[in-house]
């Protein structure tokens, strides 16, 4: 309707100095996004410094931000089924999904690099050793989380309108990266950790081949 308005020849040919705007619920509507934009972008630059401070590496910490990723098709899944409209609650309920899902991830890498560091693993020992004992306290969470969600996601309480929409949202968002992160992080770990020894590989040959180099630059 909106598109086929747009589409009529005296709004698709203005006349000079006359503007199209919009204003009402989709100029908030519009501020909405914008705001939410920054904060998330805030956010997860804010855990990548965290999680770099955390693991003393600039590369890892990839890994873990990719449970941000794969909680956002579950948030919006729910929203989906349960036909609610995308609202300020849920944009708060996707911030609060961003700690909640990275911790997940959190647990399951630091025990990764703890086993290959102190108790020396090989790499896909490590991995399966960290989803195997990992599993517990990752699901446990999820379980306890979504209970106390629950109540809210179906209207129980106070002003139920405005608080079930961020309950959704955090509830989808965590049964999809819960379980997705079991099987999507140890891959991506996989990959990061290739990229990573295939770029030590080449600096030590640039380091081999400049070695020899510099005393006949000398001489």
């Amino acid at each position: 309707m909106e598109k086929a308005a747009f589409e009529l020849p005296s709004l698709a040919h203005l006349p000079p100095g006359i503007t199209r705007t919009s204003v009402g619920d989709a100029e908030a509507m519009g501020e909405l996004f914008t705001g939410f934009a920054l904060a998330m972008g805030a956010g997860i630059l804010c855990i990548y410094f965290v999680l770099v401070l955390l693991f003393h590496d600039f590369v890892q910490p990839v890994t873990i931000l990719a449970a941000l990723v794969m909680s956002v098709p579950g948030a919006f899944l729910a929203l989906f089924v349960t036909h609610t409209a995308i609202s300020m609650p849920s944009m708060i309920g996707l911030i609060m999904l961003m700690g909640i899902a990275t911790k997940n991830s959190i647990l399951l890498v630091d025990y990764v690099i703890l086993a290959r560091r102190e108790h020396g693993l090989n790499r896909f020992d490590a991995l399966l050793d960290a989803c195997r004992k990992r599993a517990r306290p990752i699901i446990m969470t999820t379980l306890a989380m979504g209970a106390g969600m629950t109540p809210i996601a179906i209207g129980l309480g106070v002003d139920p309108s405005f608080r079930a929409p961020m309950a959704i949202v955090v509830i989808g968002g965590l049964i999809t990266s819960t379980f997705l992160s079991l099987l999507v992080v140890p891959v991506v770990f996989t990959f990061v950790d290739d990229g990573v020894q295939a770029l030590q590989r080449l600096r030590r040959r640039g380091a081999r081949a400049a070695g020899p180099a510099a005393p006949r630059a000398a001489g």
